[in-house]
């Protein structure tokens, strides 16, 4: 297994915090620095967070990365934390439809379940999931008002973590424990921010209304995960829906409003089926898989490009063959289409699948596809991006707020967002800068953790604007 193993019986705590799971209070932060400034809140409202707190959860998670639908440990952590601090928390079917899933490799699953159980987390709740690492973790004030949701990705990227002393985990040890799989898109820093703003609500339940749910979402990366949670029907209900990305190649201080560019995609995997011969003795009686995925490769890559917006194709993985010396019968290939619209990547995905049947046709060998995953374009609300802008200036760290700027990239949350905005609802999208300010030979994986204060302060601050019960 490509995971690194945690020896039976050991059990995790956060650096610095009293030795009992998840406690409800935390020391009280420095106040000394700027960096233990409290959030400008209304009279009454406290802010029990701090950059301490932000990094020494963000770090834990850091520590044990998991790859897409493989992540129990990580979903039975933040479980217990939510419903130690009062959450009511859903797993399961209740909240992820099986027959929905796409992507997900039965054995790894398998494997990073029974591995989770020697980890120190919650057995009632790893079973509770049913097999789908997914949770949703819900506060209900008892007084009507809004349902606001928001997305915690828990997954994180196949990369083996750099063990150098540039890289800040390795440097300040809090480096992957899990070989092969590394936190290399903020993921973890988006959980540590759930965390607090879980902190923040408690604290000021007696000024809320309505209710808020955190929705934690695995396999985003390969855009599979969101697809089962939204036909499941935790969304029907929701008024607002945010999400928010910290930004590794965004300025220091930056605050997006409202990033455009979300790119539609597909994820296919195809399989091609020949029939194996000696390469020597008889390689005329062979079907050659191999020759015909190669060749579909190519065609997609030439695919045309599309003069009403953007398109992206690449064919990630290819792997065939049994030997040297036998005809390949059996080829697997992993592809991804982007389209600056839900239009242009249906052509893409039409166009892809066509090439690779008529590859396979002319090598005379079969060819079948899968979707792993999807992921749409969407428009942000204007209410909302409004209201995000007002919210970041109040924001720690925050320098500036720019209304937009191009994602050109892919988040299945999309999903999410549009089934919110067909019955009723609005959405926000945010991303927050967090580039190293100095010339850094790992920045794309690495990030300022101070701007993890700025992200927490924006959603609190929308927390205030959306539920705050302002009769209280």
């Amino acid at each position: 297994m490509p995971y690194g193993e945690v020896p039976q019986g050991v059990r995790i705590f956060l650096p610095g915090f009293p030795r009992s799971p998840f406690p409800t209070t935390l020391p009280d932060p420095d106040m000394t620095t700027d960096t233990r400034q409290r959030l400008n809140l209304p009279a009454g409202w406290t802010d029990p967070s701090s950059l301490q707190h932000l990094q020494a959860m963000r770090r834990h998670a850091h520590r044990f990365p998991e790859a897409g639908w493989c992540e129990f440990r990580t979903a039975a952590h933040w479980g217990a934390f939510f419903e130690s601090i009062g959450f009511k928390v859903k797993a399961g079917h209740e909240v992820i439809r099986p027959e929905y899933v796409r992507g997900r490799d039965a054995e790894l699953a398998k494997a990073a379940l029974k591995r989770a159980m020697t980890q120190g987390v919650s057995k009632d709740l790893l079973k509770a999931m049913e097999g789908y690492p997914a949770l949703t973790a819900e506060w209900d004030t008892g007084r009507p008002g809004k349902t606001v949701a928001i997305r915690v990705e828990l997954d994180a990227l196949a990369i083996e973590e750099p063990d150098d002393p540039e890289h800040i985990p390795a440097r300040e040890d809090f480096l992957s424990k899990h070989h092969g799989f590394m936190h290399a898109c903020g993921h973890d820093g988006h959980q540590a921010v759930a965390a607090e703003l879980g902190r923040f609500i408690v604290e000021n339940k007696a000024h809320l209304s309505g209710r808020v749910r955190f929705v934690f979402q695995p396999a985003e990366e390969g855009s599979r995960g969101a697809f089962p949670m939204v036909q499941a029907g935790i969304f029907d209900d929701v008024d607002v829906i945010l999400c928010a990305h910290i930004g590794v190649d965004l300025a220091p201080g930056t605050v997006v409003a409202a990033p455009e560019k979300f790119l539609s995609t597909t994820k296919i995997d195809f399989e091609f089926r020949g029939k194996p011969s000696h390469a020597g003795m008889q390689p005329q009686l062979g079907r050659n898989a191999l020759l015909a995925a190669a060749n579909a490769a190519i065609n997609m890559m030439a695919l045309p490009r599309h003069g009403e917006g953007m398109t992206r194709v690449n064919v990630g993985t290819l792997h065939a063959g049994e030997g040297r010396n036998v005809v390949p019968s059996h080829a697997s290939m992993e592809v991804e289409v982007r389209g600056e619209n839900g239009l242009i990547n249906r052509e893409l995905v039409h166009e892809a699948i066509l090439r690779a049947e008529g590859a396979a046709m002319s090598f005379g060998v079969e060819c079948r596809h899968s979707i792993a995953g999807e992921a749409t374009d969407f428009v942000p609300d204007d209410s909302i991006a409004q209201l995000i802008t007002v919210c970041a200036h109040r924001a720690r760290y925050c320098d500036k707020v720019i209304p937009t700027h191009p994602y050109n990239g892919s988040d299945d949350v999309t999903l999410m967002i549009k089934r919110v905005q067909e019955r009723g609802g609005r959405a926000g999208y945010f991303m927050v800068g967090a580039a190293l300010s100095e010339d850094h030979s790992h920045a794309t994986i690495d990030f300022d953790e101070k701007y993890l204060l700025t992200l927490y302060d924006t959603y609190a601050q929308l927390l205030v604007a959306l539920i705050g019960n302002w009769r209280s």
